[in-house]
């Protein structure tokens, strides 16, 4: 995989996105918008996983945890799904939490309470991404 394949998946997602929110509009529960969107991205061909289980790693013991992250597409990016006012640096720091603990190169924290999907997407990467192939 190359970050060029990885930006091309994170556009299309952000796509059935505006998809989801076009045929909704804001207000809804996150639930909701993490359901339709699911069934979106299953609807043009990409693998999803919900609510997928993170263990973690402590002092080299694997450990099951309460930790769910909403998607993940075709096992690289995932997404965490939110319906707020406002976005928090906690919900930034939940997502790339999620994408170290499974060694994942991008996530996309996607909030659903907007006018615009565009504006409000926050496409995040970190050092699994910056090590792959241009």
């Amino acid at each position: 995989m190359t970050k060029k394949e990885i930006t091309q998946l994170s556009y299309e997602i952000v796509g059935c996105a505006i998809t989801v929110h076009k045929a909704l509009g804001p207000g809804l529960l996150e639930s909701v918008y993490e359901k339709c969107l699911r069934e979106e991205l299953l609807f043009n061909g990409y693998h999803v996983e919900s609510q997928r289980t993170v263990q973690l790693k402590y002092r080299d013991i694997l450990i099951s945890t309460e930790l769910r992250l909403d998607l993940i597409v075709n096992d690289l990016i995932i997404i965490e799904v939110k319906s707020v006012e406002n976005l928090l640096p906690v919900h930034e720091a939940q997502l790339l939490t999620y994408m170290s603990l499974l060694e994942k190169p991008q996530g996309l924290l996607i909030n659903f309470y907007t006018d615009n999907i565009t504006k409000s997407v926050r496409p995040l990467v970190n050092e699994y991404f910056k090590n792959l192939m241009p």
